[in-house]
């Protein structure tokens, strides 16, 4: 599989994970966004840099288990 084969079928994949919420349960997304939007910036901020940390130690770790 190419970078850009790969690439493309992370984006799907994110798409399929996001949209789970959404089509189980639009009340309880809907509630969440609410949540969401009433945070401050610094809040989203940190909240949004700790996924990128946690996602780039996991994609580290899985590559690092696969090799």
């Amino acid at each position: 599989m190419n970078m850009w084969d790969f690439f493309w079928s992370v984006i799907a994949l994110i798409l399929v994970i996001e949209g789970f919420l959404p089509a189980l349960s639009p009340s309880s997304w809907r509630n969440f966004m609410r949540l969401l939007s009433s945070q401050s910036d610094k809040t989203l901020r940190i909240a949004g840099l700790s996924m990128m940390i946690l996602g780039a130690l996991l994609l580290v770790a899985a590559h690092h288990l696969t090799t």
